[in-house]
Order: structure tokens, then C-alpha cells, then sequence
């Protein structure tokens, strides 16, 4: 099958708030082409020896993302665009050239393994790919084996980062967690990994619910794909699509005033509305870790989490993400 490669020419300063945009639009699968030198730090993480030779750095950037060949190129360019003339007065967003190309699946759908190595999402948690070997692992390390496939979440993102993260620092053994918009699971498998009791995992995508199953199946987690309830099993990860926001009858199946913590790393205009239904699936008292808010949107999910009863625990920052914990 044959694919558009479509091609806008950017900033790096606007590259976090074109992706937000771009996925608010339902366009996932970005690339990202830039002369940032890698840092020590993300070196280490990536366990990269040798960094590679970049040209000097200018502050541009090319991102690139994929529609079908008998998509309507234009419509999504106008919306595009339209997105772009939004966040004009907010950073300096280049040229905004879009150029059009075609290409084939091997081309994109795979190229990308390349440049995706294991690295350290936090202390002890490391992330490595199915394909990869881990030269340097350490006794007390938790791996986590990951194939996010069409899924998001690698967990190289500062937006996961931050939700592993919080996850490590309020999650306790023999609690109940449920991950919504859980994409490749990998925060899934790490709750499962830090003594969660049992585990339910939603998505309204259900390409990322196969990757879900297959990557918690490949961390040797048993894996719950139920058909009619969301059967809840100590030591299992329980997985299904749907949409908690919209439909009541799923979070019913869902299951009610039953979890510790509920996690979401989705985007701040999904938080807002998930936060008037996300306190149904917890018990008093209970977290709720939400990440993928980029920074300027941070006080209009902290006013729907207040207004629909959350109290705020915390604010963390990365980058120009923002992760909220609140309690019920």
C-alpha cells in the first residue's frame, strides 16, 4: 500500500506544540527531524556510545506524518494550517512549508526501529525494545521489553516519563490501577512490575489494544482481553477498547469505586472532559495521575479537575509538559 508523506517545515521550539496539535487532530505517527546534539544525559539513557555527527544546529525542524493515498491531502493541509495560524502569536512556528511526497509501508513503518533504543525512564526502569540487547543491565533494574507497533508510547516522551514517575512515587504493593488510554501499555507493565494487585487497561484505539496485549504478554504478564465484563484478576492485566468518556455503560463494565489510581497520559482537551467521569472508577480517597498537558494548558485542566471535585496534590514539569496528581 502506497502512502502521502506529508512534510512541514518548522522550528525546534515548535515541535512540542505542533505534535499536541497534530494529535488533537488525531494525526499520530510523527516524525521529527532536527540538528539537536544528544546530551550526556540522554546518552547514558540510550546506552549510546559514540554520539552521532549532526550539522550544526540551526533551530530548524521537519516533521512528518502519513495519510492514506486517497485521503483528501488538501482538507487535512486547510486543517492543518488552520492549527498553525492558532499557534502563531504563541512560538515561532518557520517557514510552515508543507510539502506532499509518496512512499511505501517499509518505508516508515519500520525505519523508525532504528533510532529507538533502550534507555532509562526513570532510576531503575528501563525501556528496551523487542529487537535490542541491554549491555549494562543492572541487578536491581526493572526492563521493560517494548514493540509499540502503530501504538503511542515508547516512554522516551516527557509526557510518560513523568506518569512512570508519579506512578513509582504513589503507587503501593496490592493496590488497583487503571490505565486509560493505556497505547502500548507500557504503563501497564510497569504498575504490574511495582506490585499493582491486578490491573484494568483501556484505549479507544483497538490497534492499540492488540499492542497493548502482545507487549504485557511479552514481559511474561498474565493478560485479561475479556469480551462482556472487565474481569479484575490479582496479577493480571485486564485490557479493552472503548471510551470512558463518552460511553457510561463501559465504565460500568469498567468497573466503579474500585481503583487506587487511575493514570492518563493522553492530552489535556481529553483530561478535561475525562475528569468529570474519571473519579466514578476510583475509591475515596483515591489518585488520579494525568500527564500529557502541555504547559499552557495546565490551569484549564486544573480548574475542571477542582470543579468536578479533585483536590490537587501536585504539579510536575518536563519540557513543556506538565503532569497534575489529584485525589478524590
Amino acid at each position: 500500500m502506497k502512502w502521502k508523506k506529508l512534510t512541514l517545515a518548522t522550528t525546534t521550539e515548535a515541535v512540542d506544540y505542533i505534535s499536541a496539535m497534530l494529535l488533537d487532530m488525531g494525526i499520530s505517527g510523527i516524525e521529527v527531524e532536527d540538528h539537536v546534539p544528544i546530551s550526556e544525559e540522554d546518552r547514558k539513557r540510550m546506552f549510546i556510545d559514540i554520539l552521532p555527527e549532526l550539522p550544526p544546529d540551526d533551530g530548524s525542524a521537519k516533521m512528518s506524518f502519513y495519510i492514506a493515498e486517497d485521503d483528501d491531502e488538501k482538507e487535512l493541509i486547510g486543517r492543518v494550517n488552520d492549527g498553525l495560524d492558532e499557534l502563531e502569536g504563541l512560538v515561532n512556528l518557520g517557514s510552515r512549508r508543507i510539502s506532499v511526497s509518496s512512499t511505501e509501508d517499509a518505508d516508515w513503518m519500520n525505519n523508525w526501529k532504528a533510532f529507538f533504543k533502550p534507555f532509562r525512564a526513570d532510576e531503575n526502569i528501563v525501556i528496551k525494545p523487542t529487537w535490542e540487547e541491554l549491555p549494562d543491565r543492572r541487578k536491581e533494574d526493572l526492563v521493560v521489553e517494548l514493540d509499540p507497533g502503530t501504538a503511542f508510547g515508547t516512554g522516551a516522551h516527557e509526557t510518560t516519563r513523568l506518569c512512570i514517575q508519579n506512578i513509582r512515587k504513589y503507587l503501593r504493593s496490592g493496590m488497583k490501577l487503571l490505565d486509560i488510554g493505556c497505547g502500548s501499555g507500557i504503563l501497564s507493565i510497569i504498575a504490574a512490575m511495582l506490585g499493582a494487585e491486578s490491573i484494568g487497561a483501556t484505549d479507544i484505539d483497538s490497534n492499540a489494544v492488540k499492542a497493548a496485549v502482545e507487549n504485557v504478554r511479552v514481559n511474561h504478564i498474565p493478560v485479561v482481553c475479556p469480551e462482556g465484563s472487565f474481569e479484575l484478576r490479582p496479577g493480571t492485566v485486564s485490557i479493552a477498547a472503548g471510551d470512558v468518556i463518552s460511553d457510561e455503560a463501559f465504565r460500568r463494565r469498567v468497573g466503579k469505586g474500585v481503583y487506587d489510581i487511575v493514570a492518563a497520559n493522553i492530552l489535556a482537551d481529553i483530561i478535561i472532559p475525562l475528569s468529570s467521569v474519571v473519579g466514578e472508577h476510583l475509591k475515596d480517597g483515591g489518585i488520579f495521575i494525568s500527564s500529557g498537558i502541555i504547559k499552557q494548558k495546565r490551569e484549564a485542566v486544573e480548574d475542571a479537575l477542582r470543579r468536578n471535585g479533585f483536590t490537587i496534590l501536585e504539579v510536575c514539569e518536563m519540557g513543556d509538559w506538565v503532569s497534575i496528581t489529584a485525589s478524590k
